[in-house]
């Protein structure tokens, strides 16, 4: 059921989409450790001076039974060669939970914390992320799972309340509530877009929350009524750590806080999100041709950031 689900869920990612997506980081190298034979990753070593980009593969006597991702795993670097042969899952020792295994060892997240997802369908998603990898190099940009588990598991919780905040200051300019100048020849057809496209969000918005929000033209926004930001405000303190990872991953790509909502309560689909989201710049494109190298990147990476938050959205819940 589990393999199921995470293959259904999994269906919207694109492995070559998201082997385009390389930054422009350093690379970095790989040095062992004389006389050690296991593995534990570290982003500095005691013996590297400053800007040492090296990664120190360290070890004890014994076999480490645990595998620690460095905080550049964070980032898009490569963070060194593949150093295991198998990726399974297994229950958490304290049974709370499931463990993705590299090996014999349990995947810890870059400050050594067990990687422990809620549920067997998101641990099998993210070992499915990890057996991709290439034997010449881990790429963190092609674990989009990985990482939103890290940053709920870690980030999350330590600064729910600041990413909260962040959520609702940008809320009055939402993307949503925008609407071009209908006195302007260049921007006439975008707003007859955007008052169809928008329109039924907007009509969701009034009747789920008992509000009408307020459109604007203005380039700095508008002021939407305080009973409105409350409620959605009330929303964001009622998630848990992985919906709010989510919540928030969604929000910072489609700079729009009523889409991630949207897609948190069910009323918008990945396809649907994107088309709004891309409202403008496809008008644009239509109108002008598209960017090779350009605009094909930015629809890209827009699909696999929203596809990934909302695949592990679905994968997190319980029921």
């Amino acid at each position: 059921m589990a393999s199921w689900m995470v293959g259904k869920a999994l269906k919207t990612l694109n492995p070559c989409a998201l082997r385009t997506l390389t930054s422009s980081a350093r690379r970095f190298s790989v040095a062992v450790a004389s006389g050690e034979s296991s593995f534990t990753f570290s982003s500095k070593d005691p013996r590297a001076g400053e800007g040492d980009d090296t990664i120190y593969v360290k070890g004890r006597e014994r076999a480490s039974d645990s595998v620690s991702m460095p905080m550049s795993f964070m980032t898009g670097s490569i963070v060194g060669k593949r150093f295991y042969n198998e990726v399974t899952t297994k229950e958490a020792d304290d049974g709370i939970g499931w463990s993705v295994m590299l090996d014999y060892r349990t995947l810890k997240t870059p400050s050594k914390r067990n990687l422990k997802c809620p549920t067997l369908a998101l641990a099998k998603a993210i070992a499915a992320e990890w057996e991709y990898q290439q034997t010449d190099g881990i790429r963190p940009f092609t674990m989009p799972l990985m990482k939103l588990a890290c940053t709920a598991l870690e980030r999350v919780p330590v600064t729910r309340p600041k990413i909260i905040g962040n959520l609702m200051q940008k809320f009055h300019q939402d993307l949503v509530f925008v609407r071009a100048p209908r006195d302007n020849d260049l921007t006439r057809d975008l707003r007859e877009l955007q008052v169809e496209k928008f329109g039924p969000l907007i009509k969701w918005v009034e009747l789920e929350f008992g509000f009408k929000p307020v459109v604007y033209t203005s380039f700095f926004g508008g002021k939407q009524e305080e009973g409105l930001a409350k409620a959605f405000e009330n929303v964001l303190i009622k998630t848990d750590d992985y919906e709010l990872a989510s919540i928030d991953a969604i929000a910072a790509a489609a700079h729009s806080l009523i889409i991630a909502v949207g897609m948190f309560r069910g009323k918008l689909s990945i396809e649907q999100a994107i088309e709004l989201i891309r409202l403008e710049e496809d008008l644009q494109v239509d109108r002008w041709g598209l960017v090779e190298g350009g605009h094909d990147l930015d629809i890209a990476d827009l699909r696999v950031q929203i596809s990934s938050a909302a695949v592990f959205l679905r994968l997190s819940r319980k029921h």
